[in-house]
């Protein structure tokens, strides 16, 4: 399995080769809908450059400082990458709308086109490689970075429609209403990766079909004479964290205790892997056990 920094890497010359594409589309048409999905292919490189930079640093292991390691970085990541989106949006608004009072002419429309459709087709192939290692490594980065190849294909699709409605139609202001529209799609793209963003820097519970699959491991305690309580779960890039509390009868020697523990750890890790696991043992009989320090007080 390749690294995620290798599929980094390939969105940041993917996108070296689609800007190249699209402003030569521009250059040679003058159309700012075509303009406009050159800027984006500008913000793709920049928040290519960002993930690259953000897994990297992930990939560093715990040290004294990190200890639970350096997963959260991909949040910024994906946080930064939909504020540049924000900046991509606001910069082809401001190149199209004066086009509104004064459209202009498009040119060459065929080479135009030809040179569009191949920077898609480069996109949409880095981004079904990023959205499958995404999957495969539990990256946020990753699945951000190919989302927004995605979207960027769709805006070249609707700039392309655009540009053809105008050469058949000759409404030149077709050309800066369409890089309008995009600009606004985009935004809604920025706007889902800023706020998943912010959740993961929350320490979001895992999904509920991962704490179902924990649940089941955990609920065998309780056909063997034993309990559990005070289960939370936290997510930390592509890391996971359990952390529950374990009753045993107190009779149960420290060996029997620490085998039973080690047990359910591996058979946890096993049903939802990338995992770690922290189990606290506490005698069953002792009404201490039940005390829940992490549960917020009544009236807070």
């Amino acid at each position: 399995m390749r690294s995620p920094r290798f599929y980094a890497g390939l969105s940041v010359l993917t996108s070296i080769v689609t800007l190249t594409l699209k402003f030569s589309a521009y250059y040679v048409t003058g159309s700012v809908g075509l303009l406009s999905d050159a800027v984006e292919a500008l913000v793709n490189i920049v928040a290519a450059l960002v993930a690259f930079a953000a897994l990297t640093y992930a990939e560093a292991g715990p040290d004294r400082e990190h200890n639970f390691g350096h997963e959260k970085a991909q949040y910024f990541s994906s946080g930064i990458e939909g504020t540049l989106i924000f900046v991509a949006a606001g910069a082809i608004a401001w190149t199209s709308i004066p086009r509104l009072f004064d459209p202009q002419p498009i040119e060459q429309v065929g080479l135009g086109m030809v040179l569009s459709i191949l920077a898609a087709l480069a996109n949409a192939a880095c981004a079904m490689l990023l959205l499958k290692a995404a999957r495969e490594h539990r990256s946020i980065t990753l699945e951000a970075d190919a989302k927004h190849l995605f979207s960027d294909v769709w805006t070249t699709a609707g700039v392309l429609v655009g540009v053809l409605l105008v050469a058949a139609t000759g409404w030149l202001i077709l050309d800066p209403l369409i890089a309008i529209a995009v600009s606004i799609q985009i935004l809604w793209t920025g706007t889902d990766l800023v706020r998943r963003s912010f959740h993961g820097l929350m320490d979001h519970a895992l999904p509920e079909e991962d704490i179902v699959r924990i649940t089941e491991v955990l609920d065998v305690l309780r056909q063997e004479g034993c309990d559990y309580h005070a289960l939370r779960t936290r997510r930390s890039g592509s890391r996971g964290f359990v952390d529950v509390h374990v009753l045993v009868p107190g009779k149960t020697s420290v060996q029997a205790g620490h085998d039973r523990v080690e047990k359910l750890e591996k058979a946890i890790v096993l049903s939802v892997p990338h995992v770690e696991v922290l189990i606290h043992l506490e005698p069953l009989e002792d009404p201490r056990s039940w005390d829940d320090p992490g549960k917020p007080l009544a009236g807070s």
